[in-house]
């Protein structure tokens, strides 16, 4: 594999991706974002995708070359571990064994590159009873405890996208578990195995909550909390043109601006925290947000400290003066992609659309 130069701060560094689905290509688009030569072995026929996407509109393919190589021969095998032997990282996100069969798991590929990071991705992890199951996002996240905690009161759980557990607990730890093995790299001069499995990183996520639950300060009952719902100072409202805020002023002094910019009664300020007051405060806010239109609001409380922003759609998003001003979206093929992220003051990574 050539080391080209590129921009970003993992110039230089060289990833091959087993082609799939979900959090594995994610890992590969935030690593090739910052500079990473990615190049991700496909089949000679792909196999049909839950949702197809063509060049355009495959964003989170973007940044990397792709080779087919059919990996039930003898010949396709050895041209991945040459791939493999003159990479710095691997990442491969199928079941358990999976790897292993086509004589590409951890042993043959370390043997051939001892200074590999073989990036594991899966649902339940390398081991344990539902290590063979089939599942997604929602199936991952429902065992951590955290699908349970998200929906109204007296209603379902909710699906929050597939962001918490494929993106948040997967792709993410998985990016952080690479670099990490790559620093340790550096002082070891041995690769390792990293198996990074979307309950295990949900789970971590949830690390806060769970302590305000050891510490009795979080109930198991959907939208009864500060942070679910529950308080009306940390919710979403309609408006006058059936838009909707979100307004999040959880601080006395936020709530007390938002208060006072709204027309929302002192008692409601001096009483924030008082839990029997919440329904009425709620009803009053309600009152209140639907007499005007989310445009008005936004106008009149947007960018100050009462925590009140507009609930965007992804077709406005790409509009809003902030994310403009930022670059927070770039066009790719003509349509606005997501930028990459974080920013670097030296070593800035590539665009979206490159």
């Amino acid at each position: 594999m050539t080391r080209k130069e590129a921009a970003g701060p993992l110039a230089g560094l060289c990833v091959v991706e087993m082609a799939g689905i979900g959090p594995g290509p994610l890992a590969a688009m935030l690593l090739a974002d910052l500079g990473a030569e990615v190049t991700r072995i496909d089949r000679p026929a792909p196999p049909a995708r839950l949702m197809p996407l063509g060049p355009a509109e495959d964003m989170v393919g973007r940044g990397r070359r792709e080779v087919a190589l059919d990996l039930k021969s003898p010949t396709g095998v050895a041209a991945a571990l040459d791939l493999i032997g003159g990479a710095d990282a691997l990442i491969e996100g199928f079941r358990p064994g999976v790897m292993e069969r086509l004589g590409l798991g951890p042993e043959p590929c370390l043997a051939r590159n001892p200074r590999l990071v073989y990036g594991r991705m899966t649902g339940w992890g390398q081991d344990g009873p539902l290590a063979q199951a089939a599942g997604h996002d929602l199936n991952y996240l429902s065992l951590t405890g955290l699908l349970a905690a998200i929906g109204r009161p007296g209603e379902r759980p909710v699906p929050p996208l597939n962001l918490v557990a494929d993106y948040g607990g997967g792709a993410m730890f998985l990016v952080m578990g690479l670099l990490a093995a790559l620093l340790e790299r550096e002082r070891s001069g041995q690769g390792q195995v990293v198996d990074a499995a979307m309950t295990d990183g949900a789970a971590a996520l949830a690390t806060a909550f769970y302590g305000l639950r050891a510490a009795g300060r979080w109930s198991l009952a959907r939208g009864d909390n500060l942070l679910d719902g529950g308080a009306p100072f940390y919710d979403t409202y309609e408006t006058a043109d059936g838009r909707h805020l979100a307004v999040a002023c959880l601080e006395a002094p936020f709530f007390a601006e938002m208060a006072r910019r709204i027309g929302l009664d002192a008692r409601f300020v001096e009483r924030q925290r008082d839990r029997a007051i919440w329904p009425e405060m709620r009803a009053e806010m309600t009152r209140i947000f639907l007499r005007r239109s989310r445009a008005e609001w936004v106008a009149l409380l947007e960018g100050s400290d009462a925590c009140v922003t507009g609930v965007l759609d992804m077709d406005e998003a790409p509009h809003h003066p902030h994310n403009r001003a930022r670059g927070l979206f770039q066009d790719r093929l003509g349509h606005p992609c997501p930028a990459p992220a974080p920013r670097f003051s030296r070593t800035p990574g590539r665009r979206a659309g490159e």
